[in-house]
């Protein structure tokens, strides 16, 4: 398939919701560990399996996944802002900062329903929605410019990872230190730092700790509520901070990958050949070498520190790899079936997200299988909503104009009811193509 085959309008919104739906089912690749493993998300050690085929589990994901389906996820939100803001602004609305603002904030609030009332401590929603507020300045800017931006707000985002990594490690060295002296004649400030290290040197809570975590979960919709409360709380404000550059940095390269038609297919194939080429033979080099030593330090949380030194270098360059295959394949024309089905699957984004959610509570809370499966046994769970979400959104969308919550979503943007079924004439497409969620 040619390039100028592809210009048209039509095509180049399909591209963003073909790889919207494929960053989709990659995220529910991490997100099931956290939603039926809790804390052993990133530590097979805690629970879940540290061997056989459970190990290699972790392995391939951690090296193939780990944090470029969420990047991928920022940038497409990142161009969605470009296109929602474009369209009205062509429309000639004299409301459309009213429209895009109050769009995120109902972004935070369905954020708020899929953290404190489905209990995914994970949420990406209430993060997107919050950093989307400060991206509405820069819709305007060039592409290089926002590329720039992007690349300088990644740069913040690795110094401060770099940082937390030295302190800890100085943190070990002096403990070190203090261990070496003899009990009775430590001083406070050494008991201290040992002590210190020993709250900091675990990847994750040992297992009687889990277990009890474990019993609260599953004994019941409110128990588990009030035991997942506190690392909600704790997600939705220090960890908002502390990874505000890293989701803004992303969102920004979408942008940028926006307007200098990366996500349109506008650029030459070289370019995505490059991004295959460069982006995998950094990315899974770096993957591959922090996956190896965090092994074999024992998965320990100073191993898991060091390793954060150079992940941030290593997921970018994936996740470009990641960008680069995907729009290859589109241009390449083959298994149209699988196109238009994860196109469907991306314009079904939020609603498809959240049902991932509402999966999870049903399995791991009610069902009280939350800790108690392995590692590999969870992506049967991913198979089978990817089966389900594959077949059914392009079926849906031939009856309906939106998904549910997309036209939940729009109805509380606009203020007025959108057409919902296909028997009823479509509005005009302004904003029409939905955000990621």
């Amino acid at each position: 398939m040619t390039e100028q085959m592809i210009k048209p309008e039509s095509q180049r919104l399909e591209s963003l919701d073909f790889v919207r739906g494929c960053a989709l089912f990659g995220i529910l690749l991490m997100n099931i560990n956290g939603m039926g493993l809790g804390p052993a998300y990133d530590n097979p050690t805690i629970a879940g399996g540290d061997s056989g085929i459970n190990l290699w589990t972790w392995l391939v994901i951690n090296i193939g996944f780990e944090g470029t389906q969420r990047a991928l996820f920022s940038m497409l939100f990142g161009a969605g802002v470009i296109l929602l803001s474009s369209r009205l602004e062509a429309a000639g609305r004299t409301d459309a900062g009213d429209i895009f603002f109050r769009r995120n904030l109902w972004l935070i609030g369905f954020g708020l329903v899929n953290s404190w009332v489905l209990l995914w401590i994970g949420d990406i929603l209430y993060y997107y929605g919050i950093t989307a507020l400060f991206l509405y300045a820069f819709r305007k800017l060039p592409g290089r410019t926002l590329l720039a931006l992007g690349l300088g707000s990644l740069l913040l985002g690795a110094a401060w990872s770099a940082i937390d990594a030295r302190r800890l490690v100085n943190l070990h060295d002096k403990a070190q230190i203090a261990s070496s002296v003899a009990e009775p004649a430590r001083t406070p400030e050494q008991k201290q730092t040992i002590e210190a290290w020993a709250e900091k040197s675990s990847a994750g809570p040992p297992p009687p700790a889990y277990q009890a975590v474990r019993k609260q979960v599953t004994a019941s919709y409110f128990s588990a509520q009030q035991e997942l409360s506190g690392v909600i709380k704790h997600f939705q404000s220090w960890n908002l901070y502390r990874y505000f550059f890293d989701i803004f940095g992303m969102m920004m390269l979408g942008m940028a990958f926006f307007r200098l038609g990366v996500f349109t297919l506008e650029v030459r194939t070289r370019t995505y050949l490059a991004m295959i080429s460069g982006g995998y033979a950094v990315g899974l080099t770096g993957n591959v070498l922090e996956a190896r030593w965090i092994m074999d330090q024992g998965f320990t949380g100073l191993a898991y520190a060091q390793a954060a030194i150079s992940y941030d270098v290593s997921r970018l360059a994936m996740t470009l790899g990641h960008l680069g295959a995907l729009m290859l394949f589109l241009r390449s024309g083959i298994l149209p079936f699988v196109r238009r089905s994860m196109a469907a699957v991306g314009r079904m984004a939020l609603t498809n997200y959240l049902a991932h959610s509402v999966v999870a509570l049903i399995i791991f809370v009610f069902l009280g299988y939350w800790g108690a499966l392995e590692r590999h046994q969870l992506y049967f769970i991913v198979a089978a909503i990817w089966a389900a979400q594959f077949a059914a959104s392009p079926i849906w969308l031939r009856n309906f104009h939106f998904g549910p919550v997309e036209w939940l979503w729009r109805y509380l943007t606009y203020g007025k009811k959108p057409p919902f079924r296909k028997d009823v004439e479509a509005p005009p497409p302004v904003g029409a193509i939905p955000l990621p969620a």
